[in-house]
């Protein structure tokens, strides 16, 4: 047998390669787009980037160096310039096939880094195979946006495999409905109505509040958020903030909150403090058409009525009234098992002084003297007859009538009462 040439050693050192085969490789070269391999051929192995993960972004030199050792698959035994092409990417998409199926047969939960957000889901990697996640399916809530888990890493069951159609369906909800189910149970079991429990508040409605209390949500509903009236929960709470209240009713996995603590009650000693003609002052809390509501306390509104407002005629409160004014009103009605006040500023006015017209007729009145007319008549007739009597005073009084001037008006138009006394003294001489 004749000794082998240099040549033929070398060539018979070299293996030979088939398309589709795996093979292992040394990394003798590396950069951003491509890496050399040397498989043991007379050619070199190249793996290119769009070969090595479908990230065509990847800088390969941040996730391989020269020296280490890796797996590729043939894809071309020559692509025309004497080089192997090889990928990486594809062996790993047939490894990660069987784990994926495994994980399916198993419901073994997987986790990976989501890489893309679609708008009718996400998708992940796993062994380079593309799960897809639809958006009903990330999260056991509706979420509109779901661009904030890009580049989180999740956990997730598969719950369709199919790769044929190379379909593969991941689902997160599951394990996020799982875990609330067993922290459900495990909260229902250690409370009870009464228990003080502190929560956070998850999603505020025109109703209420929905407060996350570590495995349940409690419902704070609107009358329950304070002693007094709240018009919107909304200006009152905001998603994320802290509060404590007391279980009011539990049915089922139903938790009714409260922040209506009795220590706190307005209404103690109600009875008292808002007794019936007693001062109170406060705040026009709101406005209606049929009077307003002052604030007295703290969670204790009484009803100012239009008609108590003022002595004089009032339209509306908001003629007279604003939200905020301070008012000083007297309580006029106390109901405490209704809980209703009522107060009245016209209970606290002065009397009303009497009218100008009648202190005038008062004045009049007072100037008049009852008189009885027909005494006061015989009386005069009584003293002119004394004088007549009297034959001094009778002279002078026939003189002053004959020196009476002559623009007098004529005896015979005096009155017929004037005449008539003046026949009486001539009567009375007559007789004498």
């Amino acid at each position: 047998m004749s000794e082998m040439s240099f040549e033929q050693m070398l060539n018979e050192s070299f293996k030979t390669i088939h398309t589709g085969e795996v093979v292992e490789g040394t990394v003798f070269s590396v950069k951003p787009d491509e890496i050399i391999l040397n498989i043991g051929c007379k050619a070199d192995g190249i793996l290119t980037r769009s070969e090595y993960s479908n990230d065509n972004s990847l800088d390969l030199t941040t996730v391989v160096k020269v020296g280490d050792t890796m797996e590729a698959k043939v894809l071309k035994v020559n692509d025309g310039e004497g080089q192997v092409i090889l990928t990486y990417k594809r062996l790993a998409a047939e490894k990660g096939n069987k784990r994926i199926e495994e994980a399916f047969n198993n419901q073994e939960v997987l986790k990976a880094k989501v890489t893309q957000v679609l708008d009718g889901g996400i998708c992940v990697m796993v062994d380079e195979v593309r799960i897809f996640i639809p958006a009903s399916l990330v999260s056991d809530t509706y979420e509109k946006d779901l661009s904030k888990y890009k580049d989180e890493e999740i956990e997730f069951v598969i719950t369709e495999y199919n790769p044929k159609r190379r379909r593969y369906i991941g689902n997160r909800r599951m394990l996020l409905t799982a875990e609330k189910d067993k922290a459900q149970k495990e909260l229902m079991e250690r409370i009870h109505v009464g228990d003080v429990i502190e929560g956070t508040i998850k999603n505020v409605t025109d109703f209420g509040a929905f407060v996350d209390l570590g495995g349940a949500d409690g419902l704070l509903h609107i009358s329950e958020m304070s002693w007094g009236r709240v018009e919107s929960p909304k200006k009152v709470f905001k998603s994320g903030d802290q509060v404590r209240a007391f279980i009011k009713d539990i049915q089922g996995n139903k938790i009714a909150l409260s922040m209506k603590f009795e220590d706190e009650n307005p209404w103690k000693d109600a009875d008292k403090k808002f007794a019936i003609g007693n001062m109170v002052t406060g705040k026009v809390a709101r406005m209606t058409d049929f009077g307003a509501f002052v604030e007295i306390e703290k969670g204790v509104d009484a009803l100012l009525h239009v008609s108590q407002i003022s002595r004089d005629h009032i339209e509306k409160p908001s003629d007279v009234l604003k939200v905020g004014d301070e008012v000083t009103a007297k309580i006029v009605d106390f109901n405490l098992d209704d809980k209703k006040i009522s107060l009245s500023i016209k209970a606290t006015l002065e009397p009303e002084e009497p009218e100008e017209e009648a202190v005038k007729a008062d004045d009049d009145d007072a100037d008049v003297v009852s008189v009885n007319i027909e005494e006061v008549i015989a009386a005069e007739d009584a003293a002119a007859a004394e004088e007549e009597a009297k034959p001094a005073k009778k002279t002078t009084r026939k003189k002053k009538a004959d020196e009476a001037p002559a623009e007098e008006a004529p005896a015979e138009e005096a009155p017929a009462e004037e005449a008539a006394a003046e026949e009486a003294p001539a009567t009375e001489e007559t007789a004498e």
